[in-house]
C-alpha cells in the first residue's frame, strides 16, 4: 500500500465500494472472526476507542465502569462508527454485554447489534455443544448482513487464512528480537489486524518476517507486558527510552489471541470446520474473560518469560477493569517467588501518557537493570 494510510472509516467505505463487503464493528476480546471472514463481512474492533469520551453518552454509566465501556458507548451515540453495517458485542464482560441494549436505548443506535457469549472454563461436553449453537445462531443472524449463506467451504478457507495469520504473528511475538522494527513499529503493524482484510494483513506480516535479521536485532532491557490493551502507544515509547523493550506480550489485544500451530483448532482441512472453530475457542493463552483461573494464567505468564528472557513484568491494566485486576494478586506472587520485578499501571485509556507513569516506568526499568547487575 502507498501513499497515506487511509482512516478506519475511509478503509471501511473501500472496501464496502469494491469488493462489496459489509463491515461490522467489534468490541473486545474474544470472537469468531473467521466466521465474519467466511461470510465476506469486514470486522473493525472497537477498543474504546482511547482519549476522551466523545459526546455526553459516557455519563450515562456508573464512574465505575471501565473507560473502555464508557468511551465505547459514547463513541456509538455520537456517530463515531457510522461508517459500520453492525455491532457485535462479544460476553467479555457485564459491561461490554449490557452496551448492547445500552447503545440503542441511549444512543439511538439503530444499526443491528449482535452478541456472541463464549464458554468459560474446561472444555466440557457440554461447553462445545453450547458454543457450537451458539456459532451457528451467530452465522445466521450475519447472514442477511452479508448477502450470503455461509457454506463449509468458505468456513474452511476463513480458518486457513486465519491459521495463516496466527502463525506469522506468533513468529513476530516468539522471536521479538529478530525483528528489525521497534516496539511502536511492531505494535502497529500487529494492531492493523484489528481492521484490515485479513488477507491484507497476512500479506504485511509476511513482509515483516521476510526481513527478521539472523541475529538479534534489538537489544535493551527485556520486559513482560501484559494487560488489556496498549493504550497509548506512548507507553511502548517510555519503554524504548530508557532501554527497555517488550520481549513478550500477553495484551488482551494482542498475544493472548495469538493461536500457536499445533493448539487445539490448528489441525489441517481435513476436520469439520465446525469443529476447528470451537476448538479454537480453548486454543489461545489463558484469559480472565474466558476462565477464572489465576493460577493457571499467573503460570502461563512464568513460562512465557521464562521462554522469552524477560526480566521484568508490566501488568498494563484498565483501571475497574475486575476481569484483569482479579488476577494480579496471583501474578504478582508467582513473580516475587522468583525474584522478578512486577510494576502494575492502572490506566484509563488517555490519548497521553502521564508525567506520572512515565517515572514510574523509568525507576522500574532501572530496578531491574540494577538486579541484572547485581
Amino acid at each position: 500500500m502507498t501513499g497515506p494510510r487511509p482512516t478506519r472509516k475511509e478503509y471501511v467505505a473501500r472496501q464496502r465500494a469494491l469488493h462489496g463487503r459489509p463491515s461490522v464493528a467489534v468490541l473486545p476480546v474474544h470472537y469468531p472472526k473467521e466466521l465474519l471472514t467466511a461470510l465476506g463481512v469486514l470486522a473493525v474492533e472497537l477498543w474504546g476507542p482511547p482519549g476522551p469520551p466523545r459526546g455526553d453518552a459516557a455519563g450515562r454509566l456508573q464512574p465505575y465502569v471501565c473507560a473502555l465501556a464508557r468511551n465505547a458507548l459514547a463513541f456509538l451515540a455520537s456517530g463515531g462508527a457510522d461508517a459500520v453495517d453492525g455491532v457485535l458485542f462479544p460476553h467479555t464482560c457485564d459491561s461490554i454485554q449490557g452496551l448492547a441494549t445500552l447503545a440503542a436505548d441511549f444512543g439511538g443506535w439503530s444499526r443491528p447489534a449482535f452478541t456472541f457469549l463464549h464458554p468459560r472454563g474446561p472444555p466440557r461436553p457440554s461447553a462445545r455443544a453450547f458454543l457450537r449453537a451458539e456459532l451457528r445462531s451467530l452465522a445466521a443472524a450475519l447472514e442477511p448482513l452479508a448477502g450470503r449463506s455461509l457454506t463449509p467451504a468458505k468456513l474452511a478457507w476463513a480458518l486457513e487464512l486465519h491459521a495463516e495469520i496466527h502463525a506469522a504473528r506468533a513468529a513476530l511475538l516468539d522471536q521479538r528480537p529478530r525483528v528489525a522494527l521497534s516496539d511502536p513499529e511492531l505494535y502497529a503493524l500487529l494492531r492493523r489486524g484489528e481492521w484490515l482484510w485479513p488477507e491484507e494483513h497476512l500479506a504485511e506480516l509476511r513482509a515483516a518476517r521476510a526481513v527478521m535479521a539472523d541475529r538479534p536485532a534489538v537489544q535493551g532491557v527485556p520486559i513482560l507486558v501484559s494487560g488489556y490493551v496498549p493504550e497509548p502507544p506512548a507507553i511502548l515509547e517510555a519503554l524504548g527510552a530508557v532501554g527497555a523493550y517488550v520481549a513478550a506480550d500477553d495484551y488482551a489485544a494482542v498475544g493472548r489471541r495469538v493461536v500457536r500451530p499445533g493448539a487445539p483448532g490448528s489441525a489441517g482441512p481435513e476436520e469439520d470446520p465446525w469443529d476447528r472453530l470451537v476448538a479454537r475457542c480453548w486454543a489461545a493463552p489463558p484469559c480472565p474473560t474466558r476462565s477464572a483461573d489465576p493460577g493457571a494464567r499467573a503460570a502461563h505468564l512464568v513460562a512465557l518469560a521464562e521462554r522469552s528472557g524477560a526480566r521484568g513484568v508490566l501488568l498494563h491494566v484498565v483501571k475497574f477493569c475486575e476481569p484483569e485486576l482479579f488476577d494480579v494478586p496471583a501474578i504478582r506472587q508467582a513473580f516475587a517467588a522468583r525474584g522478578t520485578p512486577v510494576l502494575v499501571l492502572e490506566g484509563e485509556l488517555e490519548a497521553e501518557l502521564s508525567a506520572q507513569a512515565v517515572t514510574r516506568i523509568e525507576a522500574f526499568v532501572e530496578l531491574v537493570s540494577a538486579r541484572e547487575a547485581a
